[in-house]
């Protein structure tokens, strides 16, 4: 359907079609803010922890373009176009979302790591995709910030889901080889979101047939997956290239935050660092004491990092808000929104060195949080308005590429290697962050095509 035949839609109706990120970004949430600290408990080091979150950018790469491909050619009369790709993206996650916390050995945990990540990756794509197919020009900013603002609702929650569990009387463990209770059943409710939310688009949201069947059915019949990829990032336009080198800069800083948060913030902020069993004799009353009283510190400190990390969420959901009032009745400068809440993000990671107390933590996630809520915003609405149409899934999973390169040479070594520019502190990782971030949010300059920058 082309973009000036698109009505305009109602805030539901725009609501309720993007409503299944709210399980999506429970998932993310929770892999974010407690995968690192699964893996800890398992017994991974912190340099081994970039390393072992490379699933997460791996599968992305793979996944996300095939099913933005064959989302592109799928359509039926009662399932629709891009939702049979959600409830089976939907369906595996909550599997793995259930199971990932019960891990009994560290490749258990991270072969989870891999189902979970490609799972959430079949549901999250043509979500991006389902907003350009749905909305006109007009619109597109709206829509993909109303995202951002069920997105920022889906991290708060799910990052405070533990604590929360808490306080109804699940506890946390004294044993730092075992996996608190309180996680568990987080995940667990986790699950069962990310399956409810996805399913009430489902079943709230209709999609628009091709407009031409019978050339919908020879485009299908004559697509050849490698050739139109190999084609698509030949002839791709330079605003993308731009926008990728972006992402690119926002996404190592963000793989940056979840897999090394947790050990940065538990050590430098908290003084609570994980202790390593190895080095107790826990035959000798007093070490054991002494690890047990460690362990405790250092749960006690991991679900306050996560708390905190659920505030960028709910920054994020304000920043949404707001947006999402402006933009529904004006345009938006989407390059200096992007810009100045880029570099807001970084200075938030650098003033965590700089903090007196943990009691200020929530303020550099406050400031992280309006990069979050545009990260997922206007990139994606500069992008829909520089694409062709009939290539909107395929293109938003090469886009994706801007965001799992980054992520794959961070876990890679990148983390580790470009933090000791920052020093030896267990901070300098989130310093590194913060750079990258900045950087990020200075790019933006490179972005010239008003069409694209305004909307």
């Amino acid at each position: 359907m082309e973009t000036s035949k698109k009505p305009a839609l109602s805030f539901w109706q725009i609501w309720n079609m993007s409503f299944g990120f709210m399980g999506i970004q429970f998932g993310f949430a929770l892999q974010g803010g407690y995968m690192s600290r699964i893996f800890q408990t398992l017994g991974a080091t912190p340099d081994e922890i970039p390393g072992l979150w490379i699933a997460a950018p791996l599968t992305g790469l793979l996944v996300q373009p095939i099913i933005g491909f064959l989302s592109d050619r799928t359509w039926s009369v009662r399932f629709g176009r891009r939702k049979p790709y959600f409830l089976i993206g939907a369906i595996l996650s909550s599997f793995a979302l259930f199971f990932v916390p019960y891990s009994s050995e560290l490749w258990i945990a991270a072969g989870f790591l891999w189902v979970l990540d490609a799972s959430i990756n079949i549901s999250m794509e043509p979500f991006r995709a389902l907003v350009a197919d749905k909305l006109p020009e007009s619109q597109r900013s709206y829509g993909f910030v109303l995202q951002t603002l069920i997105i920022g609702i889906g991290t708060w929650v799910a990052s405070n889901l533990p604590w929360m569990v808490t306080q109804l009387g699940f506890p946390e463990s004294d044993d730092n080889t075992v996996i608190p209770d309180n996680v568990k059943v987080a995940f667990g409710i986790g699950a069962l979101v990310f399956l409810l939310s996805i399913l009430y688009t489902v079943l709230t949201t209709k999609e628009y047939p091709p407009e031409d069947e019978d050339v919908f059915k020879t485009q299908k019949n004559q697509g050849n997956f490698i050739k139109d990829f190999l084609n698509s990032v030949r002839t791709m336009s330079s605003t993308m290239l731009k926008l990728g080198i972006v992402q690119f800069f926002s996404w190592f800083a963000f793989f940056t935050m979840w897999s090394m948060a947790t050990p940065a913030l538990t050590a430098h902020v908290y003084n609570a660092p994980a202790p390593n069993k190895s080095e107790f004799n826990i035959n000798v009353a007093t070490e054991k004491s002494t690890f047990e009283a460690m362990n405790v510190a250092y749960q006690h400190a991991s679900d306050s990092v996560g708390s905190n990390m659920g505030v960028y969420g709910l920054t994020s959901m304000v920043f949404a808000l707001l947006l999402t009032f402006y933009a529904a009745k004006r345009t938006v400068n989407r390059k200096w929104i992007h810009l100045v809440s880029l570099v807001l993000g970084g200075i938030g990671f650098i003033s965590m060195r700089y903090i007196p107390d943990a009691s200020y933590l929530w303020i550099c996630f406050a400031l992280i949080g309006f990069s979050w809520g545009s990260i997922l915003s206007m990139p994606y609405a500069m992008l829909s308005s520089s694409v062709d149409e009939t290539k909107m899934g395929l293109m938003m999973g090469l886009f994706n590429m801007f965001i799992v390169i980054p992520q794959i040479v961070a876990a890679l070594g990148g983390v580790n290697m470009l933090s000791k520019a920052f020093g030896d502190s267990p901070i300098a990782p989130m310093l590194l962050a913060g750079v990258s971030l900045v950087i990020a949010g200075l790019c933006n300059l490179l972005i010239t095509d008003k069409t694209v920058a305004r909307g």
